[in-house]
């Protein structure tokens, strides 16, 4: 595609101007333990190949498309904070119900994520059909690829179910959008147990890798309310940059940029030295270097590698548990895309 040419000539031009923390006993502010049944060897005699089924197809996906990795980060994310990690965001809709992954937020969730859980679905349910939960097969997904990037390794509880409900309307008030205040998203993130550190952590793990949209960001370099139109708080070369990037962006909404415009394939804490250059992508992202809540955290995670990894796995094992379903609220769906 052409937006992924000029995205290498950006980044060229741009460039010349692993901890695995222990497993927590529980989870939050309100010591919510980790759900019942769910142990991380849950397949070892029902699926024993699901470890290795899940392996090599990230692998291979990855190698052969580089988004996976945060495609697939973003899907986990989109799913777990909408109703749990429950796999919701992959049932399609009908006529008679409006999905999540069709509600306005979700539907810029590249496709690679969704792929790659299929590829896995399709493999296990040849080798252990009706075992393993399309929630699982997300959940550890998630977990290799991130690994496979050069992030961090963490645990995966296992013995999830496939939540029974996904609606649209559901998705309101759990996901950050671009006009998201600071305090709306420290209280977003409270409510399910996470603290602003984690909120941070996972915030630069999700944008270090990947890309967004020009419209995620159009407003920060063509119409803001400045002299010039541009967000004082961007780079200049950056936002030169961002604006020829975006030059066509309403005729042509698939073009994008890196969300890390130095590291974009690696996962890594370049994010967070990004942010002290002004080389957030959007107002979410720099908005966590302005905040006094939140700026301490950027510089720590921007000098101190290690001190991100370790809050971002914890963060991650926490998020893996938010909203689990077990025996009978949930099923092992068939195929990931609807009930059974």
């Amino acid at each position: 595609m052409a937006w992924r040419f000029v995205l290498f000539l950006f980044l060229s031009s741009l460039s010349a101007t692993i901890a695995q923390p222990a497993q927590p006993a529980t989870v939050g502010h309100h010591h919510r333990t980790v759900p019942p049944r769910l142990t991380l060897n849950y397949y070892a005699k029902t699926c024993p190949q699901f470890d290795q089924i899940v392996e090599d197809t990230v692998y291979n996906k990855q190698s052969t498309n580089p988004t996976t990795a945060a495609a697939t980060l973003r899907l986990f994310f989109h799913d777990c904070m909408v109703d749990g990690c429950d796999a919701s965001i992959l049932i399609s809709s009908t006529p008679t119900n409006t999905a999540e992954r069709d509600q306005d937020i979700n539907l810029s969730l590249a496709g690679d994520g969704f792929d790659v859980v299929t590829r896995i679905k399709n493999a296990v349910e040849l080798a252990c059909p009706n075992v393993v939960s399309c929630a699982d097969i997300l959940s550890v997904a998630t977990r290799n690829l991130v690994k496979q990037v050069g992030g961090p390794f963490y645990q995966v509880q296992l013995g999830r179910k496939d939540g029974l409900v996904s609606m649209a309307s559901h998705v309101e008030g759990n996901l950050a959008t671009v006009n998201t205040s600071m305090d709306q998203m420290i209280e977003m993130f409270k409510e399910k147990g996470f603290t602003i550190e984690e909120m941070v952590a996972l915030t630069g793990g999700g944008h270090t890798i990947g890309f967004s949209h020009c419209n995620q960001f159009s407003n920060r370099i063509f119409n803001y309310g400045s002299p010039s139109g541009v967000d004082p708080t961007l780079n200049p070369v950056f936002a030169n940059r961002l604006k020829q990037i975006c030059a066509n962006y309403q005729a042509n909404p698939t073009q994008a940029a890196f969300n890390d415009p130095m590291t974009p394939g690696t996962f890594d804490n370049m994010y967070f030295q990004n942010l002290r250059k002004g080389l957030g992508l959007l107002g979410t992202d720099q908005a966590l270097m302005n905040d006094p809540r939140t700026k301490p955290i950027v510089n720590t995670f921007a000098a101190n590698q290690s001190a991100f990894f370790d809050t971002f796995a914890q963060a991650m094992v926490k998020t893996s548990l938010v909203g689990v379903k077990t025996g009978k609220h949930g099923q092992v769906r068939v195929r990931c895309d609807r009930f059974n």
